[in-house]
């Protein structure tokens, strides 16, 4: 992907097997996308026209039927039915009877069963790969990459089933020894975001797994397909093992199958990845029934480039950062604190890259940008432009909505607001990137840690004691502190 964000280049939109139906107008389409011959690999995945989303050790679902968007085009790919609050009940009970038989499973032998779901998961990389970038709008090469990231969780958490111990240690009572154990916590919710739709799952799924946990996951509505076909090959393995297929189970729903979740005292642990908004209310619902949760929340990144910087590094990695994923990552850099010194230079090498950035179809090869992930998206985008410019910024390149199909707007340089202007402050899932000029060090490290929402931060300097000035406790104080327990 590096290599990819390094080598751009100029190139019209080709068509191929997977272009078809994703880049004709909407007026020709008259069936759902996966009735169409370009998209039969879908079936692969034993996804039909209409899916049942709930999943606990049989199919079902009684909830309402959703249909799901190709974000190139907005055309209707296929139905999901999702879960109903009695679905969701019904999957607790069951997940917390498989939890009985797969506590009881000796540590190593639950990392064999994970093995097995790293494999079956690496035969179908490339179909899953193609369904992440059908239905979120990443590109290929990033979308294949995240179901590799599940597929290495796996490998990591078989070598880490044989690991699991706590130390023995000298009691002061005479003929007593104290002994560390460590025990599953029970049923693990999952809810994760559109952004990330299978690796955020695997990461918290593979651990639970050897730890002893059963999951229910929830996925992001607008993702359904993609839940229920990684399900699929997830129920496959343990049917094959004679085991439980409820021990991972799946509830596909909207805001009041979250909401029961999070209120849900059976539910052991809550991991959720979302937005900071979100985030706070699901901690204060679980904090109310005094339960554990972890939550994956919002960012709002800066590069932080001083005078001595190389700017053949800092050019490519400032333009990776701010329109990979088109802008939808947590770790998206938002913000570009430039050395008064360097400012004009880094801009127009910014515009000129910025330029060359392929877009495309997220199916197509070489693409560097796709859209974003829906309607809504477009309008915060759009919202988000307006705003910076009220607050006295200037859009020297991008700013509008693009004139094709779909979700595409184009990848955007704002300069010109204050470091403070609320606009900067506010995390917007698109690419717009703030460029802000500084005069020192102390300027840059207290404007990179003043947004609430932290996460990522990174500096391009050649001055090594600055480097560890930035490292220390009062400067970099949110660099990667993007999780909280």
């Amino acid at each position: 992907m590096w290599r990819l964000a390094r080598a751009l280049r100029v190139e019209a939109t080709k068509f191929s097997k997977f272009s078809g139906p994703c880049n004709r107008p909407t007026s020709f389409m008259s069936t759902l996308l996966i009735n169409e011959p370009q998209y039969a690999w879908l079936k692969e995945l034993g996804l039909l026209e209409e899916n049942e989303g709930v999943y606990n050790g049989s199919w079902g679902g009684q909830g309402e039927v959703i249909t799901t968007y190709c974000p190139v085009n907005n055309e209707p790919i296929a139905r999901v039915r999702q879960a109903s609050v009695a679905d969701y009940e019904e999957t607790v009970k069951k997940a917390r009877e498989a939890w009985q038989v797969w506590a009881d499973i000796p540590a190593p032998k639950r990392g064999e069963i994970v093995r097995q779901i790293g494999d079956a998961l690496r035969e179908k990389i490339g179909v899953l790969g193609n369904l992440v970038s059908l239905e979120m709008g990443k590109i290929l090469v990033e979308s294949m990459g995240e179901i590799q990231e599940y597929v290495d969780i796996c490998d990591y958490a078989v070598g880490l089933s044989r690991m699991i111990g706590g130390p023995v240690l000298p009691s002061e009572r005479p003929g007593h020894v104290l002994i560390e154990q460590w025990n599953p916590v029970g049923l693990v919710g999952i809810i994760t975001a559109f952004n990330f739709p299978v690796a955020v799952y695997g990461w918290n799924n593979a651990i639970a797994l050897i730890s002893g946990n059963v999951c229910l996951w929830k996925g992001a509505p607008t993702t359904s397909l993609i839940s229920v076909a990684v399900t699929k090959i997830v129920a496959k393995v343990l049917e094959d093992n004679k085991l439980p297929g409820a021990i991972c189970s799946l509830t596909c729903g909207g805001a009041d199958i979250g909401t029961t979740m999070a209120r849900d005292e059976q539910v052991n642990l809550l991991s959720f990845t979302g937005s900071t908004q979100v985030g706070k209310q699901v901690a204060l619902m679980v904090q109310e029934r005094f339960g554990k949760c972890l939550l994956e929340l919002g960012g709002n990144n800066a590069i932080i480039a001083f005078e001595d910087a190389d700017l053949s590094l800092v050019v490519p990695s400032a333009l990776f950062a701010a329109v990979g994923t088109a802008g939808q990552r947590c770790t998206t850099a938002r913000r570009l604190f430039l050395h008064e010194s360097i400012h004009d230079e880094v801009v127009n090498r910014l515009k000129k890259a910025y330029a060359q950035v392929r877009v495309g179809n997220p199916l197509e090869p070489n693409v560097l940008y796709g859209p974003l992930h829906t309607k809504q998206s477009v309008s915060k985008f759009l919202g988000a432009v307006e705003e910076a410019k009220k607050g006295g910024g200037t859009v020297v390149y991008g700013g509008k909505v693009m004139d094709r199909p779909g979700n595409y707007v184009e990848p955007t340089i704002v300069t010109g607001l204050a470091h403070d202007a609320p606009i900067v402050h506010t995390e917007t899932f698109a690419p717009i990137l703030y460029i802000i000029k500084f005069k020192n060090e102390e300027e840059a490290f207290a404007w990179n840690n003043e947004v609430k929402q932290g996460l990522s931060s990174s500096i391009f300097t050649k001055d090594l004691g600055r480097i560890f000035r930035w490292l220390g406790r009062r400067k970099a104080h949110w660099w990667w502190q993007g999780v909280w327990q």
